[in-house]
């Protein structure tokens, strides 16, 4: 089972005179990792390298260091800990000893590891996305039922006739869900998945 992490989290390690920073964060999407990003890296660091995974979508960069030194070994820290909907940036400031391509790899790859390992980890729940459309009548009702069956409420958007709804719940509960507002609506709302 995937794991995320429950909190942004923060590790500073010296490697060889080296400093690396190392900020690792839960994401849902690129564009979320991607802010991450561009918020943590530091310009007047010497390389600010990262990785980051969603599901199967994955991207790592190596900022200047030599080719798979830094970003597939923080993205090989990411799965190691059998982690997803992660981004880790590595940040270096060069302390003037060279560590060589091993070296590099251990560094990048060890820190980022580290700092997964130190983080609280939360249990990945796969969840299925639903939309309907209910009256304002009914919305109070089905919004304690979604509350209930612990599902994620995405997005609502009111609308003259009333509410359209984009829901994230676990697979096991969906067709429950679906029978539920099926019930509430008088078979009238569908649900498309």
């Amino acid at each position: 089972m995937p794991y995320t992490l429950a909190n942004p989290i923060e590790l500073t390690e010296e490697i060889k005179k080296s400093r690396f920073i190392v900020n690792a964060a839960p994401v849902n999407s690129a564009e979320q990792a991607n802010n991450f990003i561009e918020q943590i890296s530091d310009l007047s660091a010497t390389h600010n390298c990262w990785a980051w995974k969603i599901g199967q979508q994955y991207r790592f960069n190596d900022d200047g260091e030599p080719t798979s030194t830094a970003g597939r070994p923080i993205l090989s820290a990411i799965e190691g800990q059998d982690c997803d909907q992660v981004v880790v940036v590595v940040t270096r400031f060069f302390g003037g000893i060279k560590l060589g391509t091993g070296g590099l790899i251990r560094a990048y790859g060890g820190s980022a590891s580290h700092c997964l390992q130190q983080a609280q980890l939360i249990e990945l729940i796969a969840r299925v996305p639903l939309q309907f459309h209910c009256y304002y009548s009914e919305w109070p009702i089905i919004e304690n039922r979604l509350k209930e069956l612990d599902a994620l409420i995405e997005n609502q958007d009111f609308d003259a006739q009333g509410v359209n709804v984009s829901i994230a719940i676990t697979q096991d509960k969906s067709l429950l869900l679906q029978k539920t507002i099926a019930d509430i609506t008088r078979g009238r709302v569908i649900i498309k998945l």
